[in-house]
């Protein structure tokens, strides 16, 4: 017997998330995962204590000329992150 009202799995987890205010952590938590693939094994090497605060990414790089080149495309990069999560998880990074 088939149900009318049946709805697909992933849209189900989707509503359960928003309505327990859980959608926006778990995209956060993704986004810092997607870091090394987004930038590369070899900035990640680099790069260190990741965590978001107010839509902001903190990252604290341990090359100072590497730090510059991130500061120059930081645009750039909130954009990749952002499409590699498929939301608007960080509108600006800072990087220390």
């Amino acid at each position: 017997m088939k149900r009318k009202d049946a709805k697909p799995i992933g849209e189900l987890i989707r509503t359960f998330l928003r309505q327990e205010s859980l959608e926006s952590p778990l995209n956060e938590q993704r986004l810092i995962n997607a870091w090394e693939e987004v930038m590369g094994s070899s900035i990640a090497t680099y790069t260190r204590d990741l965590f978001i605060k107010n839509q902001v990414l903190h990252v604290h790089v341990t090359s100072a000329a590497l730090r510059q080149e991130l500061l120059m495309g930081r645009e750039l990069i909130v954009r990749n992150l952002n499409a590699h999560v498929g939301a608007t998880v960080i509108t600006d990074i800072v990087i220390r």
